[in-house]
């Protein structure tokens, strides 16, 4: 098991590798989800993926796997508890998706590489952050409505690590930033296709992952 201090020189090296842009011709049609639930009693993290079809919503694939919990909840590292079961599920994936969104930070993230962006540089495919909460930046106040957005930025430089983005009138928004391959208003409109008519708040990738991780962890 490696430290914290480990995982931290770790980021650092990792971080100068992401790349801003998205490959030339970039049209996502396949679109995957991914996400963990972990069962502490047996020390298990279960990684669970589901890919979509961007233009029918409708679900390609889905896989799961399980691996030992490798490091502890340590918060600001949460790619090196959870990469090792994602890593495992993306491996018995019989289709390649043409990019991934994960319900975490990309390049909004204290040093820069969140799991997003560990995973699309482990993974080798574009990546999308997307979470629920704000890690760190600081941000204007946001309007109400659907597609509203503001830049996410850092309290000390000014640089727009991310996009706080509104997908449902009056509901909270989420935190949009680079994973790897992409860029940020790209990013910010596949979170858009993927939260279709504002009926959620978080993508269907997201959703659909979220619920097959826990019905892995269930199973066992």
């Amino acid at each position: 098991m490696i430290s914290v201090a480990e995982a931290r020189d770790i980021q650092i090296q990792l971080r100068e590798r992401v790349v801003f842009e998205r490959p030339l011709g970039f049209e996502p049609r396949l679109v995957a989800g991914a996400d963990v639930a972990f069962d502490k009693a047996r020390n298990m993290a279960f990684g669970a993926i589901v890919v979509m079809d961007l233009e029918t919503m409708e679900d390609v694939e889905s896989v799961t796997a399980a691996e030992p919990i490798s490091f502890p909840y340590v918060p600001g590292y949460l790619s090196f508890r959870e990469l090792p079961a994602l890593t495992a599920a993306w491996r018995l994936l019989r289709k390649r998706p043409d990019c991934a969104v994960l319900d975490a930070h990309g390049y909004a993230h204290p040093r820069r590489l969140g799991l997003a962006s560990h995973a699309g540089l482990e993974l080798g495919v574009p990546t999308v952050g997307c979470a629920k909460s704000l890690l760190c930046g600081k941000h204007d106040q946001l309007p109400e409505q659907r597609g509203a957005h503001v830049p996410l930025t850092d309290p000390t430089s000014g640089e727009v690590i991310g996009l706080v983005l509104r997908t449902r009138d009056r509901v909270r928004p989420v935190y949009v930033s680079v994973g790897h391959l992409i860029d940020l208003p790209t990013a910010a409109d596949l979170i858009l296709r993927l939260t279709p008519e504002g009926r959620y708040r978080f993508p269907e990738t997201t959703r659909r992952a979220d619920r097959l991780a826990a019905e892995a962890k269930r199973a066992g």
